[in-house]
């Protein structure tokens, strides 16, 4: 864990900076806190518009990760409130979360966090909580709450798991005079996690330093980390891949993102002879349940999953508060000997989730089942009233239409500049996760963010580029889009002057290299789950070549009628194979300020009336080229193939 850094600290100034510092601190380390996890709270005086000051509680707000938290990620609510809440003899989720909802003293508040009451109770001016690895590798054994007393003794209470909210609020105030004394520290909450309090925010955090620090120098010494394995997984064929994403798709009735994981520990975990029993008993945490489900899938049967998936919630529906919605049945983690650790999400963001949730759970699991006693995870029905919680459908219930390419998989071609990168953020935009290669290691970083794997390659090298999409899929799980946008226009000279290296070099680019990518691509395009979708980008001189172009057109000629081939030869495969043909792109790389400069004096015109030289004298931009492709990769378009669309603001040569 970070240390208290004075300076920082100093420039958060009063109770409420404070605990945005220190709840920065517990955020930002994956140890304590994963994606969302953790709350942290203060009291102080709340002054309202009549300046009367009123005892209020600023609680982290939903929605908030307590790693970027701010002040306004807080919600204040009046603390007399929370006590009346608390003494009422029951109150469910819903009634909870709508009467701490109305009794934020500041309405632009975010919605309080579920764990509120909890915060309210504890007589301590600042509280954190965490769902620290170390807890939950002390506390998910058969013997919990003793391993518990073994480390800390007296200076924690110690409270069995019950849901978060009032349930877990008022059993704590049934159990907490018996067990709090000046001496105690803290609130291990058993299957969940930690509380520490005191005075201060920094006294709280350092509470929480030290007594996880006790833990972890127990368990390294009781229960040793196993050495990494240095057995390689082996080396699979994409198509494997692309088909088991198929298959988890459809389960889920929508595109998945998954990802491969090959690293040494994940390597070990699934190479252990107990790896059908200790995978399956359950996650560390029960909010874990909302990313990964109960347990992964071992080994490749997505039927045999969704069918013990659709058991599970049959047996466990009576326990719903309300009417409940199934979710969809398809795994999140696949563990399996050959495969290693795939992780699964309906965005690449929530394959990443997925992927450090359980790079945080394979080490418990072995440490506790290796050293002390056994793995023991919640039962069923606990995991099943967290995963079907009310608050949670409620979410489902209020959730928007998932963006229109979540899940899917584009490649794009020349996507570190121009019209390709144009493609690429407009698919990205669209939810899509892009795999993006160019021959500019530029490419890597032109965008941040999970969804995004920049490869640096040349398109003409065939064994690269194959092996580019390779990684792809290894990244993303499949491709389900292409768009090839890299291309180059060669030098203009008249035919008679061809020299034959500069013109073999602009086929190789524009044509030779889109023959070589199709044909890799093919059977991963086959297997989409959406159906394959390939948009090319050609030119105005298909229809209308230019003087000195000789080498450009005819490639892009060419290339025009592979796209037409494909759209013949894929039909039957639900690959559609569409070309768009822009003209005058001027915010690209094969124009420069010079350039136009040059060709606007050639025809007595100034630069912005030659940018608009077309019959509807508009500009074309790379990101009005850019929506059309993404139309076109689009569900609009679903019954399109064939088809050759002009970008170019109207041409009377092209007409």
């Amino acid at each position: 864990m970070q240390q208290w850094n004075e300076t920082d600290a100093a420039v958060h100034t009063g109770h409420l900076a404070e605990c945005v510092y220190g709840s920065r601190l517990i955020g930002s380390d994956p140890d304590l806190v994963l994606h969302g996890g953790g709350n942290t709270s203060v009291k102080d005086a709340f002054t309202d518009i009549t300046g009367r000051l009123i005892d209020a509680l600023y609680v982290k707000g939903s929605g908030w990760d307590l790693s970027t938290i701010e002040a306004q990620g807080f919600a204040p609510l009046p603390v007399r409130r929370l006590h009346e809440l608390l003494a009422l003899p029951s109150l469910s989720d819903s009634d909870m979360m709508r009467e701490l909802s109305a009794a934020r003293l500041d309405p632009a508040a975010p919605q309080p966090s579920v764990e509120t009451l909890l915060h309210g109770l504890l007589p301590h001016r600042a509280v954190q909580h965490s769902h620290a690895d170390a807890i939950i590798t002390l506390t998910n054994v058969a013997d919990g709450e003793a391993r518990v007393r073994e480390v800390y003794g007296d200076s924690v209470v110690v409270i069995p798991y019950v849901m978060p909210g009032f349930d877990l609020a008022k059993l704590v105030s049934e159990l907490w005079e018996a067990q709090f004394h000046e001496g105690t520290v803290g609130m291990v909450l058993l299957n969940h996690g930690l509380f520490t309090f005191a005075e201060t925010t920094r006294d709280a955090y350092e509470h929480h330093v030290e007594l996880i620090g006790r833990a972890t120098r127990w368990i390294d010494e009781h229960a040793p980390v196993a050495p990494p394995s240095d057995e390689v997984l082996p080396v699979l064929p994409c198509a494997e891949l692309a088909e088991l994403r198929r298959q988890i798709s459809a389960a889920a009735g929508k595109a998945m993102v998954m990802t491969r994981h090959t690293d040494a520990a994940s390597s070990r975990f699934v190479r252990r002879a107990d790896l059908a029993d200790l995978a399956t008993r359950g996650p560390l945490t029960p909010d874990h349940v909302i990313r990964t489900k109960r347990h992964p899938m071992v080994g490749t049967d997505v039927e045999a999953f969704v069918q013990e998936y659709r058991r599970y919630y049959e047996e466990n529906e009576h326990r719903g508060r309300t009417d409940l919605t199934m979710l969809d049945p398809a795994p999140r983690v696949v563990v399996d000997e050959r495969l290693g650790i795939l992780t699964v999400g309906e965005t690449a963001k929530a394959a990443g989730i997925a992927a450090d949730i359980y790079q945080h759970t394979m080490p418990v699991l072995e440490r506790v089942e290796d050293h002390l006693g056994g793995y023991r995870a919640l039962s069923a029905g606990d995991l099943f009233d967290v995963e079907y919680w009310d608050l949670e459908q409620a979410k489902l219930r209020l959730a928007g239409t998932p963006a229109e390419l979540a899940g899917a998989v584009a490649v794009v071609t020349g996507a570190a500049s121009g019209i390709g990168r144009a493609c690429a953020a407009e698919l990205l935009t669209r939810g899509g996760a892009v795999i993006g290669l160019d021959r500019d290691d530029a490419v890597r970083d032109v965008f941040p963010g999970p969804a995004w794997l920049g490869i640096p390659v040349d398109v003409t090298d065939h064994e690269a580029q194959s092996a580019a999409i390779d990684r792809g899929v290894e990244r993303f799980g499949g491709v389900d889009i292409a768009v090839v946008a890299a291309g180059v226009f060669g030098a203009s000279v008249p035919i008679a002057e061809l020299d034959g290296e500069a013109w073999r070099n602009v086929q190789a680019v524009n044509v030779d290299a889109v023959a070589s990518l199709l044909a890799t691509l093919h059977p991963l395009l086959a297997l989409s789950p959406i159906g394959g979708r390939v948009t090319i980008i050609g030119s105005k001189n298909v229809k209308a070549p230019g003087r000195g172009a000789a080498a450009y057109s005819a490639s892009k000629a060419a290339l025009t009628q592979l796209g037409r081939v494909a759209a013949l030869e894929w039909a039957d495969d639900g690959i559609r194979v569409n070309t768009v043909h822009p003209d005058a792109v001027f915010d690209t790389g094969l124009w420069t300020d010079e350039l136009i400069a040059e060709r606007a004096s050639k025809y007595d015109m100034t630069v912005d009336e030659y940018k608009a030289r077309n019959l509807m004298g508009t500009e074309v931009t790379s990101a009005m080229v850019a929506g059309v492709v993404a139309e076109l990769c689009g569900s609009r378009f679903a019954a399109t193939t064939g088809a050759q669309i002009p970008i170019d603001g109207g041409n009377e040569r092209v007409i």
